[in-house]
């Protein structure tokens, strides 16, 4: 599996520790920056990692920021991405499974190291249910799809 990790400059070592997590589990890490603290716009590097997932480039993203929030609101602007903030192992899980998150937004404020690493690795071994699931997150697709029509009347 590919996965997209981006931050903004206060999620840079949390990125850092995750992308080399993600490695020894022998993940595809496409590592989208920044790759030092200075100070820096999260939309730009939410954009990098959701217009991976949108275009399949990669197969899931991580976007990491103070918060979490902002990266979250950014990523869910791009078609096909359905982007979450967890705080915790049980909405991750629930993320995957009830929505089929392929976009993981994370606080590098309020998780620890090790609440970080149980969080991405429920998301990640945690599959889709389907079944009643599917025709919800299908609706979300179409959905989607009807409002880029309503607002570009292609």
């Amino acid at each position: 599996m590919k996965i997209g990790i981006a931050s903004d400059h206060r999620g840079v070592a949390l990125k850092s520790r995750l992308a080399q997590l993600l490695q020894s589990m022998d993940f595809e890490v496409h590592d989208l920056g920044p790759f030092e603290a200075q100070s820096v716009d999260y939309p730009d590097y939410a954009a990098r990692v959701a217009r991976e997932v949108s275009t399949g480039a990669v197969d899931r993203g991580i976007l990491i920021c103070g918060t979490g929030l902002g990266m979250c609101i950014t990523a869910n602007k791009f078609a096909g991405v359905r982007a979450v903030t967890c705080q915790d192992s049980v909405t991750a899980q629930y993320s995957r499974a009830h929505n089929d998150a392929n976009v993981i937004c994370l606080s590098a404020d309020q998780l620890s190291d090790q609440l970080a690493d149980q969080v991405v690795r429920m998301w990640l071994k945690t599959e889709f249910d389907g079944g009643r699931h599917a025709r919800r997150v299908q609706r979300i697709g179409e959905l989607e799809r009807e409002e880029a029509e309503r607002i570009h009347g292609s």
